[in-house]
């Protein structure tokens, strides 16, 4: 028999996580996962997954009946929206202004449907009138898919009047709202939105592994008239709706819960509805102004115009001269302090800036100003 291995217990340092995210994970919230493990079919569980969909349609500002969480994080979200309603050969106007967009391409392939791009130049948000143009030349598209708030970017796209074009010409959206989350004004029914996804990890300040998701009475319509099985037995949500919603007060198995990190999902959620959706969106604009004021003192500029910059996910170019990794390596070895570097188009010519959930808080502004400051210095 081969000896047992010997390590360590791993301990790692408290990080001030001000990256694209995971963010800095509230504390009540870490507690809340460390609570006692209970059944997947406990009754007390299922009660609480009963609160959990609430909490959910609150953050999405939505009644859909078909609201929960994916046991796996947000890339598994886009993909349940993807492979339950699109099917082999149909059409998807996919909106490409960043990786994640470009993500969304490659799930409408992996299904066998054809992707009609509508690229906006990295740094912009979605053109509606670009939308509109590939709506009109494409009659017998099915869907619009775009991201809400490019991660990769910083961009918000006008999620209301994308929807609202899906909807006059015949078309189902698909929304990524991964980064937007309890970051920025969303509004699922009243934008008319027919299917959505997010990740715990964001704005919600919650640890990483789940994604919320949501379908419109019209999007389960799309679902339950497939005239192919959704390829995915996992990511099958007539499936695993059974699991989210009571028959006879009885619950169908699917899979083992991750059941602490929805604890987790539960506590954090609470927290944002305890702080009030409007007030949460008002936090995170205002600690983007203060963080906006320090940054230009420091004569660094942002990637992103202005009237379509996410407060919650600040990207800025990086000095001409200074070296990338050499900056992003100190301020985590001396502050502590992560912050992200640039992806695709913009990998190594931006950081950046966090300010999501429990990270939008002043003495993370004034922390990261302060050690850009003397690391740039």
């Amino acid at each position: 028999m081969l000896p047992a291995p010997h390590f360590s217990a791993f301990n790692p340092p408290r990080r001030i996580l001000m990256g694209p995210g995971p963010s800095d994970v509230y504390p009540e919230v870490l507690a809340a996962q460390a609570r006692p493990t209970v059944g997947h079919l406990d009754p007390l569980f299922v009660a609480m997954m009963d609160e959990l969909k609430s909490l959910i349609q609150y953050a999405f500002q939505t009644k859909n009946e078909m609201t929960m969480a994916v046991s796996a994080p947000g890339s598994a979200g886009m993909e349940t929206c993807f492979v339950n309603l699109v099917e082999p050969g149909e059409k998807v106007i996919v909106c490409r202004n960043g990786v994640f967009g470009e993500r969304m391409r490659q799930n409408v392939e992996r299904v066998g449907a054809i992707a009609v791009l509508v690229d906006n130049e990295w740094g912009t948000p979605v053109d509606p009138a670009a939308v509109e143009a590939a709506l009109k030349a494409n009659p017998d598209a099915k869907f619009l898919a775009f991201v809400h708030a490019e991660t990769s970017t910083g961009a918000l796209s006008d999620a209301k009047t994308l929807c609202a074009l899906a909807k006059q010409y015949g078309c189902l959206s698909i929304v990524d709202a991964v980064t937007s989350l309890g970051g920025v004004k969303l509004k699922v029914d009243e934008w008319g939105i027919d299917a959505i996804y997010s990740g715990s990890q964001k704005c919600l300040s919650c640890v990483p592994g789940l994604s919320p998701v949501s379908f419109s009475p019209a999007a389960v319509e799309k679902l339950k008239n497939r005239k192919t099985p959704v390829q995915s037995w996992f990511l099958d949500q007539s499936l695993v709706m059974a699991y989210w919603t009571s028959a006879g007060g009885k619950r169908s198995y699917h899979h083992t819960a991750p059941v602490n990190a929805l604890y987790a999902l539960h506590e954090s959620l609470r927290l944002l509805a305890a702080e009030g959706l409007e007030n949460a969106w008002k936090r995170h604009q205002d600690m983007h102004l203060v963080l906006r004021a320090g940054l230009e003192k420091l004569g660094l500029k942002f990637v992103i115009a202005e009237a379509s910059r996410l407060p919650q996910l600040n990207a800025i170019y990086i000095p001409e001269g200074v070296d990338d990794a050499a900056v992003r390596a100190r301020l985590l070895k001396d502050y502590n302090l992560e912050i992200g570097a640039g992806l695709g188009a913009l990998a190594g010519k931006a950081w950046r800036i966090g300010l999501m959930g429990f990270g939008a808080r002043r003495e993370n502004v004034a922390l990261c100003l302060r050690a850009l400051e003397e690391v740039l210095n």
